[in-house]
């Protein structure tokens, strides 16, 4: 409507109040800032503030849409009188405006803000009604500036019946409060009396929330205060209204951080919100129960959280939330998510029953139905290594999880979880030893199905096979008899095998791996098949016989094979500091080459691309120079080539004792710095020693038993299944984690106070404090050789005739005025 904005004008100042009216109602709803009329309207607006009162009315009315900064500092000194005006409509609107005036220009703030107070007394509530709305504003922005209106707002708080302003100057209070501490005690007992006595539920709410922003629940006088808003809170909660089950829950949100043990009295109601209908309530119900679980409620809180993910198995039609909550993968996966921070939440502070939480991981990873794989599966890990105690349970669970083909069936649909098998592989295989039979999980690792998992899943299978089938064969020899050589072969056969199968994989990682223990279990077959039952005669004494290094072992000795090479170290969890923690040995240079030969190597590289830089000249100009040149250049290699040519078909001399002496030092230095580097592959075996040196052949025994690993006793037979307990187990968590060797704790930096918290020194500590010091920059200094104590000589160009006939252009040489005893020096 910017055609229309010079009419409406003309019609805003008509002297009829009728069309005056519409011409203001005109120019709100198509004046902007940006309208160029707006510049004309000032003399205009000015006149009609000082008009009869309905004037007056429907200009502050227009003038409070229409503000710029302009006119907002052309009209502020009209408006703060209109302030004082005789009826209470129009200071009531003059109060509105003025709010528009101090938005556009906050210096009227200045001027403004000791009549706007004065309004807080005024006669008439109304416009103490909109001075209290003003203000509420106002504080929004910088609420310590309106500490000194505390007084006269207290007294309207106490002495007041309108909801709406005891509204406002309860959310006022609640900005003035952090700033002054002293607030808190004088404002605790008449809102602790507005919440037991209104009826209101907008009021109730408002002085519920401003005793949480304005830190009213600490100390032992918010104690009481604290019980009761929690009290109503709850009954919020119970309402029907779902708006205020929602702000209720967001309420009690904040208050657990303070008075957690008020709000646990309440769990069965807050538990209920959690079946809700409505989906933001349940958004705000879980929020509600991850800040208030602990070790006591734990268990309860997250069996109620976890049943929401099961599919209900009735046949009736659920209605569109039920079907929402059910189907939703963003709310799933929510719900999953906050399983599991409850449960690790401070490294496992609250979980009581680790065999329970490994129970809740593995149901997890069936119902969820959402791609949160990974995170049970570092879960998991993360349990079984820092609780020791729970391994054996793990195990078992884990060996139910690899025995069901549910993941298998389901690994590349969406939400399948079957990360899980990676866990599951890894927990049987990491502690094997917890298995009654680990001869019969093998199977189910290496069934064909493995290989349609992902790569990684693949690779852990493979390796875990080969722990177990390691520690069972190190378990046989332990306990050997004659009657386990069959049992032997047949499962060696088997796993070389499903070794077969994996090692034609196109993934590199389950190729190499595969390929790996497939030699190995090449190597024990043949050891299997060249054993010969040992044939036992009465002089020898089998006690004095396991001890003997030359006799030979009851059992094939490739048994020992693969145990010692996966289990010579147990795996336990890191320190989040430890790899800070790790010290720089003496000695060691972080800065330095690996290589030292490589670093001359770079160094004559960068030499030689200097000097053959300083060799490039300038380029000739024509084309006959160019060939020219390129002739020169490949006349001369082609004389170098005939020249080494030469030099090879040369007959050589025979050479000296000295000279032998010198090649021989020569190829050492030249062996020594190639030992160094590492492009080139060095035969570091030593050299055949003469046959007739009988003497150094060394005699070595190769048919001997191969060193057995240090365990402690043990009964025969292999252990027990864990579920033979009947005490239940005392689970420690181990929170720190391992160090490694010779670790240096550095103590952790302090947090650097904010600028707005530190003390303002006083004047005296002002005047005392030494001047700041400048940056020490290092000095620049003249050589006094270079200092010019005259103007510089002038340099004469001069002309230098060029020996020749050439058709080429002069070229110009600068040539400085001679001295005595500096004649025909020339500056090139």
């Amino acid at each position: 409507m910017n055609w229309a904005s010079f009419h409406i004008v003309e019609v805003m100042s008509s002297p009829k109040i009728h069309i005056k009216s519409v011409g203001y109602l005109g120019a709100v709803q198509s004046f902007n800032e940006d309208t160029d009329v707006l510049m004309l309207t000032t003399n205009l607006l000015k006149k009609d503030l000082s008009s009869t009162p309905a004037d007056v009315a429907v200009t502050l009315n227009g003038v409070s849409s229409i503000m710029t900064a302009d006119l907002a500092r052309d009209l502020g000194p009209e408006l703060v009188g209109m302030l004082n005006h005789s009826r209470p409509h129009i200071r009531k609107r003059a109060v509105a405006a003025m709010y528009r005036v101090f938005q556009k220009y906050p210096d009227a703030l200045h001027h403004g803000i000791g009549r706007l107070q004065e309004k807080l007394e005024d006669s008439d509530p109304g416009v103490v009604c909109a001075t209290v709305n003003v203000l509420c504003e106002l504080a929004r922005r910088n609420p310590q500036d309106y500490l000194p209106l505390a007084p006269q707002l207290f007294h309207l708080l106490t002495t007041s019946s309108n909801n709406w302003m005891l509204i406002k100057i309860v959310k006022l209070f609640g900005s003035l409060s952090p700033h002054e501490p002293r607030l808190v005690k004088k404002l605790q007992p008449p809102i602790t009396d507005l919440i037991s006595t209104t009826s209101a539920i907008s009021l109730l709410y408002e002085c519920v929330h401003t005793c949480i922003i304005g830190n009213m629940l600490q100390g032992p006088t918010g104690y009481s205060l604290a019980r009761t808003c929690v009290s109503k809170l709850a009954a919020f909660i119970e309402d029907s209204d779902q708006n205020l089950k929602y702000i209720a829950l967001l309420a009690m949100v904040k208050i657990v951080p303070t008075h957690p043990h008020l709000v646990a009295e309440y769990q069965d109601t807050i538990l209920s919100s959690v079946d809700d209908e409505d989906i933001s309530i349940r958004m705000r119900a879980l929020d509600l129960l991850s800040a208030l679980v602990n070790r006591d409620n734990l268990q309860s809180i997250v069996q109620q959280v976890l049943s929401h993910l099961v599919k209900p198995e009735s046949s009736a039609i659920p209605s569109a939330v039920q079907s929402l909550s059910q189907h939703s993968t963003a709310y799933r996966l929510v719900l999953s998510q906050r399983i599991m921070t409850m449960c690790s939440q401070n490294t496992y502070d609250n979980v009581v029953d680790f065999e329970w939480y490994l129970s809740v991981l593995v149901d997890l990873a069936y119902v969820s139905n959402v791609d949160i794989g990974t995170q049970i599966r570092d879960q998991l890990v993360d349990v079984v290594g820092r609780v020791r105690a729970a391994r054996s349970y793990a195990v078992k669970l884990m060996v139910k999880v690899l025995s069901d083909d549910t993941f298998l069936l389901h690994a590349g649909e969406p939400g399948s979880c079957s990360e899980v098998l990676w866990a599951a592989a890894w927990i049987c295989g990491e502690y094997c030893g917890e298995l009654s039979a680990p001869d019969e999980l093998i199977p189910y690792l290496l069934q064909p199905e493995i290989a349609s998992l992902r790569p990684d899943i693949t690779a852990v299978c493979i390796q875990s096979a080969t722990k177990l089938f390691g520690y069972w064969a190190s378990e046989a020899a332990k306990q050997w008899t004659e009657g386990f050589l069959d049992d032997l072969k047949k499962a060696v056969d088997i796993m070389i095998e499903q070794m077969e199968q994996f090692a034609s994989s196109t993934q590199i990682e389950v190729q190499e791996r595969a390929a790996n223990v497939l030699q190995l279990l090449i190597f024990i077959k043949r050891d299997v098949a060249m054993y010969k039952p040992k044939q036992e005669d009465g002089f020898s004494d089998p006690n004095t016989a396991a001890f003997d290094p030359v006799s030979e072992p009851s059992f094939p000795k490739s048994l020992y094979l693969i145990e010692p090479l996966l289990s010579s170290h147990e795996l336990n969890p890191v320190a989040s500091i430890a790899q800070a923690s790790v010290p720089v040995p003496d000695g060691l240079d972080l800065d330095a080459w690996i290589v030292p030969s490589m670093q001359d190597r770079v160094t004559e590289e960068g030499d030689d691309g200097d000097m053959s830089e300083r060799k490039i000249k300038k380029n000739k100009k024509g084309k006959e120079k160019e060939s020219a040149s390129r002739m020169k250049v490949k006349s001369g290699k082609k004389k170098q080539k005939e020249g080494r040519y030469q030099e090879e078909l040369a007959p050589q001399e025979e050479e000296t004792a000295e000279e032998k002496a010198e090649r021989e030092r020569l190829k050492a230095e030249r062996l020594e710095r190639m030992r160094d580097d590492p492009y080139y592959i060095m035969d570091d075996r030593s050299q055949k020693p003469p046959a007739d040196d009988v003497d150094s052949i060394p005699v070595v025994r190769l048919d001997d038993p191969l060193p057995l690993p240090k365990e402690e006793p043990r009964l025969p037979g292999l252990r027990s299944s864990a579920s033979m307990r009947s005490t239940p187990p005392s689970f420690v968590v181990e929170k720190e984690g391992e160090m490694p060797m010779g670790a240096v704790i550095t103590p952790q930096p302090s947090t650097p106070v904010p600028s707005s918290r530190r003390q303002t020194p006083n004047l005296l500590d002002v005047a005392t404090m030494p001047p700041p010091s400048l940056p020490s920059f290092q000095s620049y200094e003249v050589p006094d050789d270079e200092l010019r104590t005259s103007t510089p000589e002038p340099i004469r160009v001069t002309r230098a005739k060029k020996k020749g006939t050439s058709t080429a252009k002069k070229k110009r040489t600068v040539k400085p005025e001679t001295k005595a005893g500096d004649e025909g020096t020339v500056i090139h």
